[in-house]
């Protein structure tokens, strides 16, 4: 019986938290998936909703209303093609694919291209939040056919966040925008969590506990700092190790304090860094952050060197809470410049592919259910609001103003790290992206004459237009 709104294939936790808030709306939704554990879980957690588990690919597709959409949440890549294989000899003309991973935006639009033969409706839609967003209400970026996300648009809606009662959602544009949103969404994530960490580990070079460490990203938690990412942080310095590890007669530990100081990454903010370079669009933040990834990783070369490479004692012999207070101004000051960057390469990519993307949305549907949410975000909506060609955050006045009162406080934190020999190449280089873009000259004129010296590359002249070469060993 053809009675389900939508479908889902892959049914891990964000697939089956996903069906079970779309039950919670009042939809009718399928589920399939090919492990019989995952759809027994979605049968007990379905209860009374209007949720139904299919056995098959078969069934999964007959309990579909016409025209038929399901959204897959399976791992990018291969297994995307292979479900899209195994889907289309039960599609018919119309029907609608919607991919929730976080697919490569170059896959993407080679699957729309692949199946707008067969008149089927592809799109990319990022999601996030996470497991809870997914169940309570998340982030969403679809993008793609118009039409498709018209016949989509209720469900949605009623799907995500809200934020003074506006989804969390809206049409990021044509082709491949919406996983292009969520890559650069991805992107910005990187640049805050590696923010964080490096105000981490300033904070911890004045000696302070988890307790006051808590304390102080609590108090940042209610001010200009205010975002998921900084709550968060504050919870997790409290979290003590769980009782039955730690053993019935230990004092139980902080469970930061027993993680491994080695990183992973999954690829999104690599792929951001990658098409900012494609498109020239400098990322010098979010580039910073996935490198300290990289070099974090690289574990066993840091334990050597740690007894080879000397440098400065990381002490500070100032005052603690005027640091604290500066380090907080610095944070803001480079979280301003790193959702500068990702929504100046938004601007770039979608005049570039042609998404037509609304930056107004993007930062509308990012102030809630999402992982970079912030209260700032509030302020870039209405900058964009006032100047929809907003090129870049940091000429809105607003924001200018900000990083003009807040850059002595980074430059003078960034001087203590470096006094001390700690790492903080995120703030440096959101420092540097400052610097470079007030300055009105740069030392690119000698770049472009070691350019034209040996490879003949040639250049342009201040005094005069066109294109210049010079024969620089010729007397």
């Amino acid at each position: 019986m053809q009675q389900s709104e939508i479908g889902m294939i892959g049914l891990g936790t964000m697939g089956r938290n996903l069906v079970l808030n779309i039950g919670d709306k009042g939809f009718s939704a399928a589920g399939y998936d090919k492990d019989f554990n995952k759809l027994q879980l979605l049968e007990k957690e379905a209860g009374e909703r209007k949720i139904t588990a299919a056995k098959s690919l078969e069934e999964f597709f007959s309990m579909l209303k016409k025209p038929r959409a399901f959204i897959m949440l399976v791992p990018a890549g291969s297994a995307v093609d292979a479900i899209i294989e195994e889907a289309l000899p039960y599609m018919e003309k119309g029907d609608i694919i919607i991919d929730g991973g976080n697919s490569h935006f170059t896959d993407t639009d080679r699957r729309i291209k692949d199946l707008e033969g067969r008149n089927i409706h592809f799109m990319g839609l990022g999601i996030s939040g996470g497991e809870q967003g997914a169940r309570l209400g998340p982030s969403m970026m679809p993008g793609g056919d118009k039409e498709a996300y018209s016949r989509l648009k209720n469900v949605f809606e009623a799907l995500s966040a809200k934020v003074d009662g506006e989804a969390c959602v809206g049409y990021m544009g044509h082709g491949s925008a919406g996983h292009y949103v969520k890559m650069v969404h991805n992107g910005i994530e990187y640049a805050l969590i590696q923010l964080i960490s490096e105000s981490y580990h300033l904070l911890k070079t004045l000696g302070l506990n988890n307790d006051s460490l808590a304390d102080i990203f609590e108090q940042w938690n209610n001010q200009e700092l205010r975002s998921f990412l900084i709550e968060i942080t504050a919870g997790i310095f409290r979290k003590d190790e769980e009782a039955e590890m730690a053993g019935k007669n230990k004092n139980r530990r902080r469970l930061i304090d027993l993680i491994m100081d080695r990183a992973r990454q999954k690829g999104t903010g690599k792929w951001t860094s990658q098409d900012a370079m494609n498109l020239q669009v400098p990322v010098p933040t979010i580039d910073a952050a996935v490198m300290m990834r990289d070099l974090s990783a690289d574990r066993d070369m840091r334990i050597k060197c740690s007894s080879i490479l000397k440098g400065p004692s990381p002490e500070y012999n100032g005052n603690k809470e005027e640091f604290t207070r500066r380090l907080k101004n610095a944070l803001y000051f480079a979280m301003i410049t790193s959702y500068s960057q990702g929504l100046a390469l938004l601007k770039k990519a979608s005049e570039s592919y042609g998404y037509e993307t609304d930056l107004r949305k993007v930062a509308s549907i990012w102030r809630g259910g999402c992982i970079i949410r912030a209260s700032v975000l509030n302020d870039m909506l209405s900058a964009f609001a006032k100047a929809p060609d907003l090129s870049n955050l940091i000429s809105d006045a607003n924001f200018s103003g900000i990083l003009n009162s807040h850059q002595s406080d980074i430059r003078f934190i960034a001087g203590s790290a470096i006094s001390m020999g700690i790492p903080v190449p995120a703030l440096l280089a959101s420092l540097s992206y400052f610097d470079s873009y007030r300055s009105r000259w740069l030392p690119a004129n000698l770049v472009q004459a070691q350019r034209d010296y040996f490879g003949a590359h040639t250049y342009e002249r201040m005094d005069k237009k066109g294109i210049f070469h010079t024969e620089w060993l010729k007397e």
